[in-house]
């Protein structure tokens, strides 16, 4: 049985509270890559209308950005850029960057969070939306790289047939960036 901290109101708990705490914390935290995969895993069937499931489509395009020789940081973004297409069906990519924002540059979350408007340009027009909605980020200094992430992996990603590693390939990448968090209000507390 996991020890517990020993207070009923936040205010009245102790240093010794918190080790309790921080020690169940750091265990826990330990598991956020296989949690995270469980829930990729639930976009398993979710056809939703498109070609392949969006399991596939998130297997594929990081499938795609790793063949293409991205960093592991870059082919975890393309492995979970869709994550949130179960919790967050009208935002989506706003689920995904919460969930990589300890973890990644800024150059890559904000292409996860943009990536939807930018993926947009292929389809927008098809359904009565502006195609070209990501243009009021041209001067942005990530619209370059959120455009060719849409062109080059999201984009592609609905092929049948095209190679799509099981996401054993990508688990050891997932464990390394889930493991430095590095942009959370924790910062200090998780210094040795």
């Amino acid at each position: 049985m996991a020890n517990h901290a020993n207070f009923v109101r936040m205010q009245d708990s102790t240093q010794q509270d918190w080790q309790v705490i921080g020690a169940e914390f750091m265990q826990f935290s330990k598991a956020l890559p296989e949690r995270v995969i469980k829930h990729l895993q639930i976009l398993q069937g979710d056809y939703g209308g498109f070609p392949i499931d969006r399991y596939t489509h998130s297997l594929q395009t990081a499938t795609r950005a790793w063949r293409d020789g991205r960093d592991d940081e870059y082919v975890v973004c393309a492995l979970l850029h869709d994550i949130g297409d179960t919790l967050g069906s009208f935002n989506h990519p706003d689920i995904a960057a919460a969930i990589l924002k300890p973890f990644v540059a800024d150059e890559n979350l904000w292409m996860v969070q943009h990536h939807g408007i930018f993926q947009g340009h292929y389809f927008f027009h098809h359904i009565g939306m502006d195609r070209d909605m990501r243009e009021q980020f041209r001067d942005h200094a990530y619209f370059d790289r959120t455009a060719e992430f849409c062109e080059l992996y999201d984009n592609p990603a609905f092929d049948a047939n095209a190679e799509t590693l099981p996401v054993s390939e990508f688990e050891p990448m997932l464990g390394r960036i889930l493991a430095r968090p590095r942009n959370t209000i924790y910062k200090a507390a998780l210094q040795d």
